[in-house]
């Protein structure tokens, strides 16, 4: 009996290790997986990271060197070449341009939903940056014996870039174009691979002057150094400045042009941050979290929340969601979110404090007093302000830009806007000696401190007071 009941007892605490052990490297039906890495507030990482690609960067050098003639302009004839071998036009086609009448035509073809669409966000998107644009005028203010002042006027020519493919982006078209034509650009010239019709009809409502359909390094390559034919005459002008959201091989080529034209930034993966509290849906959360993480599979997603329970919600309704994506989005959103996580914080405060160090590119306030907390935070791309105020409704022309500084960027620089593309000029005016000469006093001084001679005899010969010593030591 006892020999019996010590083997009962074996097989018992046998079967116990068995489950806990499965239990432990299998789950069980209560055991949740978290879909959203849960970190501590000591655990965010803020490095920023460079955004160009090594390896990109090589080979967009190795594009612009086959394209650039002699003279530093983009030969056409190799162009069209590349377009090709890169798929961004036909084996057969015999030009990289797109005409005018075929964006018409493309718009037309639209169905009717589809245009009123297309023209209530590109009114929305114009409104708002020509807002912006009659925010900074010019300026003049006296000084001693004259006047100084700004003026403010655009660059001549501006090159939009708006990915294509697999994912057209239209809706940047319209961020990027109208804009700089609302800044006052007189040309305007967009760059898209493979373009689908909305991506021409985009081209066509925004009013570009020319459509590149290329892509990558190349597209950003000719709207910088121009375009040359066969016998050296001039297909494209050059551009002044470059901006728009790109692959790593536009962001290669923007970083290799920036200095010998203007650029937008150097952006990186796509990222959201939300801060709410228990007042906040966790189903509109969750879904907020996918729409970001759909963009790439390095896109992130990050929920800053002072309530523990919440943040479970949240991530189960985040699994429930992604499971009812359609393909290739759940498998892009589900890579993303391997790298996208959640801080349970002890106070609001302290989403606010995180938030400006991470310095997200969206950055989404779903709280009570939103607009209080949203005014708090210092350092983001862009701000959405409380449960309605969806990032997406900022991607798809809101008003506001869409294109924005990534990667922690946002701590010194903001988004795409009529100021990119403007220059504000300062401007001098001395008209009364006598009157200037406090300020060319000053000047001789602050030169010799500087050990500037020559600078401090350029302001002397200004100075009534060096011309009564030079009258004086020739008498």
């Amino acid at each position: 009996m006892i020999t019996l009941l010590v083997r009962l007892l074996f097989y018992i605490s046998f079967a116990a290790t068995f489950v806990q052990s499965f239990i432990m490297s299998n789950g069980s039906s209560s055991a949740k997986k978290n879909i959203l890495n849960h970190i501590s507030a000591a655990e965010v990482q803020l490095e920023i990271k460079d955004p160009v690609d090594p390896t990109a960067l090589g080979q967009a050098k190795a594009i612009f060197a086959d394209l650039r003639n002699d003279a530093g302009a983009v030969d056409g004839t190799k162009l069209l070449q590349v377009a090709q071998k890169f798929g961004d036009v036909s084996g057969d086609a015999n030009t990289f341009l797109v005409s005018a009448e075929d964006c018409k035509k493309a718009f037309d073809s639209l169905e009717e939903h589809q245009r009123t669409a297309l023209t209530n966000i590109h009114d929305r998107v114009k409104r708002f940056a020509e807002q912006q644009r009659a925010s900074i005028k010019d300026m003049t203010m006296d000084i001693p014996g004259g006047q100084a002042g700004h003026t403010v006027s655009a660059c001549r020519a501006a090159g939009c870039y708006a990915p294509g493919g697999r994912y057209p982006l239209p809706s940047s078209v319209i961020m990027t174009a109208v804009t700089a034509r609302a800044a006052g650009c007189d040309r305007v010239v967009l760059a898209s691979p493979k373009p689908a019709t909305i991506t021409l009809a985009a081209a066509h409502i925004s009013g570009v002057d020319a459509f590149l359909c290329v892509g990558g390094a190349q597209a950003i390559c000719s709207m910088a150094y121009g375009i040359v034919d066969s016998d050296k005459k001039e297909v494209l002008g050059r551009c002044d400045v470059i901006c728009g959201p790109g692959n790593q091989w536009v962001t290669a080529a923007k970083s290799l042009v920036n200095g010998h034209c203007g650029i937008d930034m150097l952006a990186g993966p796509s990222e959201v941050l939300v801060i709410c509290d228990e007042t906040a849906n966790a189903d509109v959360v969750a879904a907020d979290l996918i729409a970001q993480a759909e963009h790439d599979v390095v896109a992130r997603a990050i929920l800053l929340c002072t309530s523990a329970d919440l943040i479970d919600q949240i991530d189960e309704s985040v699994a429930r969601q992604v499971e009812a994506l359609p393909e290739p989005n759940k498998s892009t959103a589900g890579e993303a979110l391997k790298q996208s996580f959640a801080v349970h914080c002890e106070s609001i405060d302290q989403c606010i404090q995180l938030s400006d160090d991470i310095a997200p590119e969206h950055l989404e306030i779903q709280t009570k007093d939103a607009m209080d907390v949203g005014m708090k935070c210092k350092n983001y791309g862009g701000l959405f302000v409380g449960e309605h105020a969806a990032e997406v409704l900022g991607d798809y022309g809101a008003g506001p830009n869409h294109t924005l500084p990534t990667g922690g960027t946002g701590r010194y620089t903001g988004g795409l806007s009529v100021f990119n593309f403007l220059r504000i000029r300062t401007w001098m005016r001395v008209d009364d000696k006598l009157a200037s000469q406090p300020m060319v006093d000053d000047s001789i001084v602050m030169a010799r401190l500087e050990g500037l001679e020559g600078h401090a005899r350029a302001a002397e010969a200004r100075s009534l007071a060096a011309e009564h010593k030079d009258k004086a030591a020739k008498i």
